[in-house]
């Protein structure tokens, strides 16, 4: 059967981010350090350091690693790491962030807005700017910096093969302001020179379309399962069951089909920023 994700949420300052900041506060403390000791063995400010033991900041998994090590807790610290990471992308995205990382092959249908994966800072936080309900600033800070980390994939080893179908009138929208809008389209144009990477531009003209169901998210793994995430509202699902994957692979392959070809892609990308 097809598996749901329902997560805890773990926002900023609940959760498993006050867990590890409990524990890391207990460690600091047995070993005798102050937070501005902790900070100096770790290249952190005092008040950051602070910021994590609250909850309120999520530590990378360097410095979980450091203050392990730093402040002799034996592994408790880094086993963590995994879950405090996680704890970066709201819950209904957190299983399928865990695929995306592990994927040999990702293939992205977006009909709305520039997928994560491709979008720039000023982007990120325009979309996040305008998420419904509002999200707290310090929120918002957290998901623009968890999207750009995801982009590591673009220069991961092995390198994974990546194309994405984009409705044309994701790029028609200029979030955040037309100079937001400019930089996401250049880059967009940057990332498309990648050789592991397919952009194609489905065409608002087309008589024929197979992707009016909705956008999708197809991955691969190293280890040969064939994944499927699906998303709106809020509501996400991972499917792993072969039948639903294969119609969408199947819906992928036809719209890879109906939308221009990469260069022609690219060449309206080009006519659109030289029009405004």
């Amino acid at each position: 059967m097809d598996d749901e994700v329902q997560q805890p949420e773990y926002e900023v300052g609940t959760g498993m981010l006050c867990v590890f900041g409990r524990q890391l506060k207990l460690f600091r403390e047995r070993s005798g350090m102050d937070r501005a000791k902790l900070g100096s063995l770790t290249g952190y400010s005092a008040s950051t350091i602070a910021s994590f033991e609250q909850g309120r900041r999520i530590p990378p998994p360097k410095f979980i690693d450091q203050a392990d090590e730093v402040l002799d807790a034996g592994g408790v610290l880094s086993a963590s790491k995994e879950e405090v990471a996680r704890a970066q992308y709201p819950a209904f995205f957190r299983d399928a962030a865990k695929l995306e990382a592990e994927a040999v092959e990702l293939h992205v249908y977006d009909t709305q807005l520039v997928n994560g994966l491709l979008q720039t800072e000023e982007y990120a936080r325009a979309v996040f700017a305008m998420w419904q309900p509002l999200l707290d600033q310090a929120i918002i800070e957290q998901r623009v910096a968890a999207r750009l980390a995801r982009q590591e994939i673009f220069s991961r080893r092995p390198t994974p093969h990546l194309s994405f179908v984009i409705e044309e009138a994701v790029l028609l929208r200029p979030l955040g302001g037309d100079a937001a809008w400019r930089g996401q389209l250049e880059h967009i144009m940057l990332i498309a020179e990648k050789r592991n990477v397919v952009i194609q531009v489905m065409p608002l003209s087309r008589q024929e379309h197979a992707g009016l169901a909705g956008p999708f998210t197809l991955m691969e793994t190293k280890d040969g399962r064939r994944i499927a995430y699906t998303e709106v509202q809020g509501d996400s699902r991972v499917h792993t069951e072969r039948h639903k994957v294969r119609e969408l692979e199947r819906t992928y392959g036809i719209l890879r089909a109906q939308a221009h070809t990469p260069t022609e892609s690219l060449a309206l990308i080009e006519k659109l920023l030289g029009e405004r």
